[in-house]
This record gives structure tokens, sequence and C-alpha cells, in this order.
């Protein structure tokens, strides 16, 4: 133990001497400004420094908000200034000299001047395409897409290539679960179900775009075994008051609305904004399950059938402010969270025979339940530009209070023959009240060692505590009575230190970046009623890796590497039983150990849009989710496992096409392998894999220079994942976009799976289990979306920051 500490104070101690140094290399510089024809700041123009000589480039740099730009590190000798921007003239300044005698430049005020030709003659669109693929990201542009109006987070991310949900809505990335997800840059710290729930209530009009990173720096969370998915939400682009409204319904088998309203409102000195978002839902699904419990006796046959209805009202909110101290000095706060509603219908028919198609009893089972989240997040951020080189300071305060509450009545009638008139009730009921408080402060360092070479450099500390009370009950006689044998106290408590280090590098046409990231973790599982308690202390190192080299300009090879952990989730270390009905529940398991995963990953890019890649993972102790049967219950149950190994190969190739000016078209396709080993899992053997793959294609039409169409489609074959054998399934989406009001106005139609055919089919891949399960969410849905944009659009950006909570949330339930 002293070992572990004596290494983590170690590297605790890297980020503390780079934030010691304060030695400033004397260097020549070049500074001036760029407005437009209006004398207003002109910001992300594209300035360029070249050679007096022969016009070769120097560098170059974008303008800030205050449309101001600076060359440093310069060496002697004549130079020039160009400046570009979209809709205005290029524009040169007169040489000038730069010596020892003489290091700082000036450059006279560089007015740009407006392209003079009418808009009848030239119609410039800059839109970003659906899916845009960068160095070290996959981005998907939600913003502009009409076949994501109207839906929610979780259907936007299901059109990701690559990613995948199964039938809890557990996100997978190239079939693979463990994926860390992201908001705005910040961890979630919630369960799986919480996640998907957040999502589920989230709506596509607050998200601009989605980052798909598979093997990140060591500056990111340790956590996620398949890459981070990082959601950016909507941030006003501009200065004076402005702001968006939306409005929205759809309808399927259920109806759906939402509304929001976006304000932003900017000065040089404060940045105002915040949002609003509210929906009402109703969702729909039906299941079956058809199965066989083998006793050492005799077999039993179980066929299941039933539907629920979901209603959901939600409310999401975000109240930030920015304060300029100086223009290298940026202070603010930001206040985050939720209050979502609902209650789930249940309705549960189940036959019991000796033989197939034989009754000899039955249960019919009603449950209703009822939830409430409540999520407020707290967050302070001072961020501080140190000199004119790009060394930076930023520090993030965090606190985050999660409330929630789970409500479920069982109303339980079984049949104990066929030709029972009247059958023999049971009531049930379970209350699960859970407190999730979490806080966390980080600091990030950025230090430039000389011409293309950066080192960065940061601690975190998080500490969460979480109390579930879960409290089961029976109706006897004429009163509610605990159950002892069902109910239970969980408390647990987890703290997370780490330090990081990353360098960069450019050396010609080659880029380097390797780091390292040390995590050591102390947790305490206590299970209150019965006292027992897991206690786990652990310290890590994860390196990571990347390596690219530009051949030409059109031809990129890239190589990386990452080791991550994905430690389980809160709910899923609770061992608490959730019940479909007496023969079907959920447990979730206290000793559940945290998955270490090694990736590599060798990537090719052609004319910086065409993409392939091969990549290969292994995962030691990976948290699987397994359906098993309890034979003396006679049940079939869903719990978390520990399995030895999981082994995955994958081929992923993307190809954005142009066919036309009017027609473009992105493409991707994903082949992977997924392998699951372990000695032992409820006394059997599991050895299984198999290849499978995944095909995404969108089709993008410019019907007019206001109207759009655009038509998806997806498909995913058969699959194993541990003991589940998935089958394939597919859908299209298709959606048109109408603008008006000088495209300040917009009005969206989309249908997402027009034909209905996204069903989930899953049968056994587990020795001696034999089920099939169906399942079919409501998937057909029709939705129809407003938004009206209003106020100036001259507004620079507001900051895009991070806070400390990223990892911590995303293992929470929403």
């Amino acid at each position: 133990m002293k070992a572990q500490i004596s290494k983590l104070l170690k590297l605790l101690a890297f980020p503390a001497v780079f934030l010691s140094a304060s030695i400033y290399a004397q260097s020549l510089q070049v500074t001036g400004t760029v407005t437009d024809h209006n004398k207003k700041p002109l910001d992300y123009a594209t300035v360029a420094l070249l050679k007096a000589k022969d016009s070769a480039m120097v560098k170059t740099a974008l303008t800030d908000a205050r449309g101001e730009f600076q060359f440093s590190g310069l060496k002697e000798g004549g130079y020039l200034v160009s400046v570009t921007s979209i809709g205005y003239k290029k524009t040169l300044t007169k040489p000038f000299n730069l010596s020892v005698n003489a290091p700082l430049f000036h450059v006279e005020p560089i007015r740009l001047q407006a392209e003079s030709r009418s808009l009848k003659e030239v119609n410039v669109t800059v839109q970003k395409p659906f899916i845009e693929r960068k160095a070290d990201k996959l981005i998907v542009n939600v913003e502009n897409s009409s076949v994501s109006v109207g839906s929610t987070a979780l259907e936007v991310l299901q059109k990701a290539p690559g990613v995948s949900l199964d039938k809890d809505d557990n996100i997978a990335l190239k079939g693979r679960q463990g994926v860390l997800v992201m908001i705005d840059g910040k961890q979630t710290y919630m369960s799986n179900a919480d996640l998907a729930n957040l999502l589920r209530n989230m709506q596509s009009n607050e998200i601009e775009a989605i980052e798909i990173i598979n093997n990140p720096s060591a500056k990111y969370e340790a956590s996620g075994k398949s890459g981070i998915i990082n959601i950016r939400l909507k941030k006003n682009k501009n200065f004076g008051t402005n702001g968006t409204l939306t409005a929205g319904a759809g309808y399927g088998k259920r109806y759906k609305s939402n509304a929001g309203l976006s304000l932003n409102n900017r000065n040089k000195d404060v940045n105002l904004f915040g949002n609003y978002n509210y929906s009402n839902n109703k969702r729909y699904q039906d299941m079956q399950i058809d199965r066989i419990n083998s006793g050492s006796q005799r077999d039993t046959y179980f066929y299941q059938w039933g539907d629920s209805e979901r209603k959901n009202q939600n409310n999401n909110f975000k109240v930030g402010i920015d304060y300029f101290i100086n223009k290298n000095n940026t202070i603010g706060a930001l206040v985050t969270g939720y209050i979502n509603n609902g209650g789930e219908l249940y309705d549960n028919s189940t036959i019991i025979g000796a033989t197939p198609g034989k009754t000899d009893s039955s249960v019919v089972t009603m449950n209703d339940g009822n939830y409430k989240y409540r999520n407020f997040s707290y967050n302070v951020n001072y961020k501080s530009v140190l000199d004119t080189n790009g060394q930076e300071f930023q520090v993030d305060v965090d606190y985050s209070n999660y409330n929630g509450s789970d409500n479920t009545l069982y109303d339980n009638i079984y049949y104990y023959s066929p030709s029972a008139a009247n059958g023999v009730s049971e009531l049930l009921r379970n209350k699960t009240p859970s407190d999730i408080h979490i806080y966390s402060v980080k600091a990030d360092y950025t230090y430039p060692l000389k011409k293309g070479m950066k080192l960065e450099a940061g601690i975190k500390s998080s500490m969460v505590k979480t109390d579930n009370d879960f409290q089961f009950n029976r109706y006897l006689g004429s009163e509610w009575q605990n159950d002892p044998l069902r109910s239970n106290h969980f408390v647990y408590d987890e703290n997370v230190n780490a330090a990081y280090l990353n360098f960069n590098t450019e050396i010609n046409k080659t880029t380097i970046q390797a780091g390292l990231r040390g995590e050591q973790t102390n947790s305490k599982g206590n299970l209150v009623t019965t006292n027992y308690i897991v206690k786990r202390h652990y310290f890590n190192l994860f390196p990571s890796a990347v390596i690219s080299h530009n051949f030409t300009d059109n031809n990129t090879l890239g190589l990386s590497y990452s080791r991550r952990i994905n430690r389980p989730s809160y709910d899923a270390l609770n061992p608490f039983e959730y019940y479909l009905d007496k023969y079907t529940y959920n447990q979730g398991n206290p000793f559940l150990k945290p998955e270490y995963t090694n990736a590599f990953e060798l990537s090719y890019t052609l004319k910086k849009a065409y993409t392939a890649a091969i990549g290969y993972n292994i995962t030691t102790d990976v948290i699987t989710e397994v359906l098993l049967p309890n034979t003396e219950k006679e049940a079939l149950y869903q719990t978390n496992q520990n399995l030895a190994k999981q082994i995955s190969y994958n081929f992923t190739m993307s190809a954005p096409i142009t066919f036309t000016k009017w027609w473009s078209s992105n493409n991707n396709v994903n082949v992977f392998y997924l392998g699951f080993r372990t000695p032992d899992l409820n006394g059997q053997k599991l050895d299984n894999g198999k290849t499978a793959f995944q095909i995404y294609s969108s089709q993008n039409i410019k019907l007019s220079k206001t109207t759009s169409f655009e038509l998806n489609g997806n498909y995913q074959s058969s699959l194993i994942y541990g003991t589940l054998n998935i089958e394939p399934q597919y859908g299209i989406d298709l959606g048109i976009s109408q603008s008006f009001y000088n495209k300040k106005a917009n009005v969206k139609l989309a249908v997402n799976d027009v034909f209905n055919t996204q069903t989930q089919k899953i049968s056994s891949a587990y020795p001696g289990l034999s089920y099939t399960l169906n399942q079919k969410h409501e998937t057909q849905v029709v939705r129809l979306s407003l938004s009206y944009r209003f106020g100036k659009n001259e507004i620079k950006p507001s900051r895009n920051r991070s806070t400390g909570l990223d990892a911590e949330e995303s293992r929470m339930k929403k």
C-alpha cells in the first residue's frame, strides 16, 4: 500500500513542477487586430504569417473573440501578414522587419472588405456533413439533420456509426459495451439504466454534435473500455442578445411532444446563457419470452407475454455565466440539472406446463410503477492564459446531487389449474429511494516547450457517496409488512485520485502524442442490513500513445494504443432484486471487480475524407450482462458477472461521396469479432464468439435552396454477446426540412423506422439454457418540429468547457 501511495505522490508531483515553472523565454512577436467593414472585431478569421521574400508560410492562427491574433517564437527577418475569411476579400499587409532590437511588431488594424458580388451571382452555403471524420475522432453533426428532428438523444445516438443498443438500452461501440458517455466533456457518473433514461429524456434540438473517440489520450478519464462518446450541446455563437425557440410533436403508438428555449446575452466582459427544455412522451413496448427450465426430475415449459406503457415528463435546464476579467483570465459558473417524473404500467401473463402447449398453471402480473429523478450539478471554473506562447492553466470545482425514487406495486394472481375460475392474489410492492453525492476538483496545465512541442499535465480527485434503501413489502392480512429477505440498505463510497502527463510534438510530417495517467481507487460497499462490507484499494497506470504521419496532403497513416478501466456502475453493485414477475427478475452483484482493456488501432485516411481502420482489443475481468437460470425458483434472472476475458477484432471503413451538387452520401461499414472466455459461469464453461457487421448509409438531397431531404438506413447482423445470441436488426429513417424568413425559421418532418422493422430477438448462448426473447419498442414514429432563431447573429461563441464530474455521473441513473 505504501508503494502505491508513493507512486501516486510522484505522479501528483509532476504537474506541480510544471505549474511552478515561470521562466518565459524572450521571443520575437507579431500582434494585430482584424475587423470587418463596419470596424467590428472579426473572430475566426484565418491569419497567415508569410516570409516577405518569397511569401512562404511560416505560421497560421485564428483571431479570437476580440478579433486579435498573435505570433510568437519568431526569428529575425522580413514578414507580411495575409488575412482571409468567408464572405470577405483576402487582404495582405505591407512587409515589415523583426529584429532583436525591435522584438515586437504591432500590425496596423486590418479591415476586411465584404465581397462585392451579389447573392444572385454567388450563393455560398457552408453546411457540415452528417458524418465527419477527424484525425482522432468521428463526429456526427446532429444540428442540421432532418432525420434527427424531434428525436431523443438516445435515438440519435443509435444513428451514429458503430453505436448500438441492447434490449435494456445499454450502449455499445463496435459491438462492445463499456462506453464512457460524456456531455460537453463532462462525465455523467450514472448507471447504465440512469444514463439511458437521461438520454431518452434529452431532445435532439439540444444537441450540436456527437463525438466518438476510440482511443482517448491520457488527458481524458481512464474509464470506458470501448472508448468515449462525447455529446456536445448547442451553444450560442453571437454577441448581443439572441435565442432559439423550438416546439415539436410526434406520434407512434403513443403521443410525444417537446418544447425548448435557449437565450444568450454577451458583451466583451460578460456572457450570460441558459436553456430550458420540456418533453411529455409516452412509449409502448411488448415482449414475449418462451423458455424451458431444465430440472433434475423434469423439464418445465414457460411462455410469457406482456406489454408496457411508460410515460415521461422531463424538465432539463442549464444556466451559466462567464466573466472575462481581462484578455487572459476568465471565471465562470454553471448550474445544470433535470427534474423528471413518470410512471410505467406493465401487464404480464405466464403459462406454465410440463410439455409444450400444455397449461398446468398460470400467473397474471400487473405492475404499476412511478419514478422521480432529480439532479442538480454546480460548477465553478477558472481559466488563465499565462503567456503568449500558449501556456494555460484551468481549474474546475464541482458538486452534484442526485435523488431518485422508483416505486412499484405488483399485483400477482396465480391460477394453479387450467380450470380454475378464481386465482389466488398476492400483493407486493417495493420502494427504492436513492441518494448520490459527488464532489470533484481538477486542474489542467498546458506548457509549450518549443516549436511544435507541448506538454499537458493535470490532477483530479473525486469522492462519491451513494445511499440506496430498498424496501420490499408484502400485503398480509390487512396491512403491509416488510420482507426482510428481500429488503436491504446498501451504501457505497468511492474515492479516485488521478494525475496525468501528456506530451505532443510535430516532427516534419509526423505527429506524436504519448501520455501516462495514474489513478488510485478506494471503494467500500456496505450491505447495512446484514453488515456485510466489501472494500477495495488499487492503483493503476494507464499509458496511451498516438503516432500519425502525413505521407502527402491526401494520405495519412495513424497508429494508436491505450489502456483503460471500466468500473462497475452503482446500480450493478447494488444486490437488490427487481421483479418483472415471480419467474423473471434482475439482481445486482456487489462482488463485481473493475475490468481492464488494452486497445490498439491502425488507421488510414485518404483525401482527409475516406478512412479505414483495423483494431484489436483484449479485456480482462470483463463485466458482462448475463441471463442465467435459477433452477430452484424455476426462474430466469439477469445480472452482471466478471468473465475471464473478452477478445475483439474490428475493421471499420467510412466513405463520404458527393454524386452531384445536390446529392451527397455518407457510408460506414463496421466488421467485428467478439469472443468471450470464462472457466466457470454458474457451473458451466463459456467459450463463444462470432463475427458480425454493421452497415450505415445516409443520403442527403437538396431539393432547393431552402428545402432538403434525408434518408438513412442501417443494418446489424446477428452476433453473440456473452450469454446472448442477438438476431439481425435493421431500419430506415427519412426526413425533410424547409426553412423560411432568411433561414431564421425551420420546419422539419421526420419518420423513424419507416417499415417498423426494428425488433430485438434474443436467444440463449449459455450451455444448457433454452429460451427465446422478442422485444419490440415503439420505433415507428412520425415527428414534426419547428424552430425559430431571433436576435443578433454576430455573436462569438461562449466557452466550451468541461467540468470534473464526467466520469462519475456516467455511472448514475437518469
